[in-house]
């Protein structure tokens, strides 16, 4: 994974979840998890994703989708048009119709505008609580004391109050429209009914015993039912899931498995007795991140040799050798994966670091287009950034290297670090160029934000 799973754990700063599918009491929150980065996880979600957002009206390379590495069955969408998926919702899915209900029920919530009508409703909900407040205030004045403090110590409840019951209209209608997205798409919708049966139910008694205002979402039961009866009458109640869809997944749970648990606890999911791919995977995976790199290798020789043109099994390949010193012996390996898999960014800093860590300058040559490639696309992609201020500074062009750098802190919002190798690639950069105007914008941006972040710590 590369940036893999191992490599590329980094806080999702600044989102704060909206509207989530999965969580049972109060609104997720992102900004203290870890953000995964796989070219091959991340591919198949789009895959999946991707005609549901089209039967929703929607244009797919405008949503974003990120992985949290997160045990919590949940997903939700945040700032815009992000979909956040947690790990713990992969992996507790029975099969893919179940993860792409859940997706379905995220680009409901996209489709129908719920986060900027949930900013409404928080709106709203602040003025219940300021008149329930100044009704306190009133009645104090008035010689009743004891209503006035009852009055104001209700004021949060009551704006709760308010705003959950329009959070549970917008579940209610993103389950619907989840629905309706599978259909149009030629899917059953018995997958968002299993899932929620078999993840959310048990836990509904802890829902009803919580405050009413609390809730953010409708009990499951109501949900389920609902849902039930709905999808029970649709066309397509029966379809079952493509074999694509089918390998994807198995594929996707089974990496996860080998990164995210113990080598123990995957040999207990995939034994070595399952010899199908996805189990060899799992285990490749597990023995590698164990230091046992014959066996990863042996089970990987296996799968390359079962299936020469799988992109993901040559990136692994490719990971585990760069990771063991192995450089210059990973490059035919992460080659393979970009010719395979073309124009993915993960892929092309794989290869373009290998190729800077193998062969110094003259790599550092090779890597720098693969490089900009990459950043074409993922222009916030701090670690596509860090590479190409190591290759730039291999090719002894200093100045484009604190560039890079500047623009790697900028990208995780450390501004002092980006507003230093900023002023320092000015300096060395011609004037007129675009490159030196960059410098400039970094230099204008971060310095502003500098000085409001002191402003914010002198209030």
């Amino acid at each position: 994974m590369a940036a893999s799973l191992s490599h590329a754990l980094k806080t999702c700063a600044g989102f704060a979840a909206a509207a989530s599918a999965a969580v049972l009491l109060s609104v997720s929150d992102a900004s203290a998890q870890s953000m995964i980065r796989d070219a091959e996880i991340e591919d198949s979600l789009h895959v999946y994703t991707a005609p549901l957002l089209t039967a929703a009206g929607l244009t797919p390379a405008d949503i974003d989708l990120y992985i949290i590495n997160d045990d919590s069955i949940n997903a939700f969408v945040s700032n815009g048009q992000n979909i956040f998926v947690h790990t713990g919702l992969i992996l507790a899915a029975d099969n893919p119709n179940e993860l792409l209900g859940v997706l379905a029920h995220e680009t409901g919530h996209i489709a129908g505008g719920h986060l900027a009508r949930s900013r409404e409703a928080i709106g709203q909900s602040m003025g219940v609580s300021l008149i329930s407040i100044g009704l306190g205030v009133l009645a104090i004045a008035a010689g009743a004391p004891d209503a006035g403090a009852a009055l104001i110590s209700g004021s949060q409840a009551f704006a709760m109050g308010n705003y959950v019951r329009h959070t549970q209209v917008q579940e209610s209608a993103a389950d619907q429209a989840a629905m309706q997205y599978l259909e149009r798409t030629g899917q059953s919708g018995q997958g968002l009914v299993d899932f929620f049966n078999e993840n959310m139910r048990p836990y509904e008694f802890m829902m009803r015993r919580a405050p009413p205002y609390l809730i953010t979402h409708p009990y499951s039961s109501d949900r389920v039912e609902s849902l039930r009866v709905r999808v029970e009458e649709q066309p397509h109640h029966d379809a079952t899931d493509s074999a694509e869809n089918l390998r994807r997944f198995a594929f996707m749970q089974a990496k996860l498995v080998g990164f995210l648990r113990t080598e123990a606890q995957t040999l207990s999911r995939y034994p070595t007795s399952d010899t199908s791919q996805p189990a060899r995977y799992a285990r490749a995976v597990a023995y590698y991140r164990a230091s046992q790199l014959d066996l990863a290798r042996g089970e990987l020789n296996v799968l390359i040799a079962e299936d020469p043109n799988n992109a993901y099994f040559q990136e692994l390949m490719g990971q585990i050798l760069f990771e063991n010193g192995r450089a210059e012996e990973s490059i035919p390996y992460h080659q393979r994966s970009n010719d395979l898999a073309p124009n993915q960014p993960l892929l092309q800093i794989n290869l373009a670091r290998a190729l800077t860590a193998a062969r110094g300058r003259a790599g550092a040559d090779a890597a720098v287009p693969l490089l900009q490639a990459a950043i074409d696309r993922e222009p916030d992609n701090a670690f596509a950034w860090r590479e190409l201020a190591q290759a730039r500074n291999q090719q002894g062009n200093e100045s484009l290297a604190e560039l890079a750098s500047a623009e790697q802190n900028f990208a995780i919002g450390n501004f002092p670090a980006a507003l230093n190798f900023a002023e320092r690639a000015r300096r060395g950069l011609a004037r007129n160029t675009p490159s030196y105007q960059r410098s400039v914008d970094i230099v204008t941006f971060s310095s502003t934000q500098i000085r409001d972040m002191d402003r914010e710590r002198r209030r």
